[in-house]
């Protein structure tokens, strides 16, 4: 039976992903999930990760999806795999952020040192480093935790002084690790609301990578391949948001991660 894709994460920043994939593929039905309610992930362990990222995704299913994808860095990080290896019913799919991210930076870069800013979990779960040097082993990945990002990002004070001092400190130590760093990954997706700020600090010759669009072409390609996975995802072009927190106060706040206004319901998992 046909059903929407779920795009699932712990919070607002997954409407960055989203965004890009409805732009690129928006004949089919989608119902966004943000766990509000338990949000940050990036601070807790592997095992509360993995049961509240497993919670969301049952919870998708249960709504009618076949196709989930957390756009989310820790919840991709700390628990996809074990969601699929342990957890799937059958017919049912879960992809993740990392891999779209990391199978094509080579196209990337040229001097193969890669930089990777994240949230504490991601970088301590090591997943973007296990990655990239599982497709290209000859690249070098330095990686720095950026915890005060997001909060900087939710609070909406990304054009305070407080965020340029911040932005310019992280980045700063990204670069102490190597000053040929030529590549950069947001591997938050939460971090593409600072971009404005975080080119003030970058070199000019260094590139940026997003996840939006990453993610989105990587989906596209993926459901190309995977006519039995597209097959079962309907198409309508209906829009649903769930929000485990307060509904009205998830439409103000979403707005400013997915740039237009939208309704949203509460939900419990």
């Amino acid at each position: 039976m046909q059903g929407p894709i779920g795009i699932f994460d712990s919070g607002y920043g997954g409407l960055t992903v989203f965004k890009e994939i409805q732009k690129k593929l928006p004949q089919y039905d989608y119902i966004y999930l943000g766990d509000n309610a338990r949000v940050p992930y990036g601070i807790r362990s592997f095992e509360t990760v993995y049961e509240y990222t497993k919670e969301c995704v049952f919870k998708l299913f249960d709504l009618g999806c076949n196709l989930v994808i957390l756009a989310c860095n820790t919840a991709s990080a700390k628990a996809l795999r074990t969601i699929q290896q342990n957890d799937l019913p059958p017919g049912k799919k879960v992809l993740g952020v990392i891999r779209p991210t990391t199978e094509s930076i080579n196209e990337y870069t040229t001097r193969n040192k890669v930089g990777i800013l994240a949230t504490s979990g991601t970088v301590l779960s090591e997943s973007y480093k296990i990655e990239i040097n599982k497709f290209y082993p000859g690249i070098d990945v330095f990686q720095h935790a950026c915890p005060l990002w997001v909060p900087l990002v939710e609070n909406n004070e990304i054009n305070s002084k407080a965020a340029h001092d911040i932005v310019e400190k992280d980045i700063n130590n990204l670069f102490l690790q190597s000053n040929e760093i030529d590549t950069i990954v947001l591997a938050c997706t939460h971090y593409p609301l600072l971009l404005p700020v975080i080119k003030q600090y970058v070199p000019e010759n260094v590139t940026i990578l997003s996840q939006g669009n990453l993610v989105a072409d990587k989906l596209k390609s993926y459901l190309n391949h995977h006519s039995e996975v597209e097959t079962i995802c309907s198409k309508n072009g209906v829009l649903k948001f769930y929000t485990t927190d307060d509904a009205k106060s998830f439409e103000t706040n979403a707005s400013i991660f997915y740039e237009q206004k939208i309704h949203a319901s509460h939900i419990i998992v």
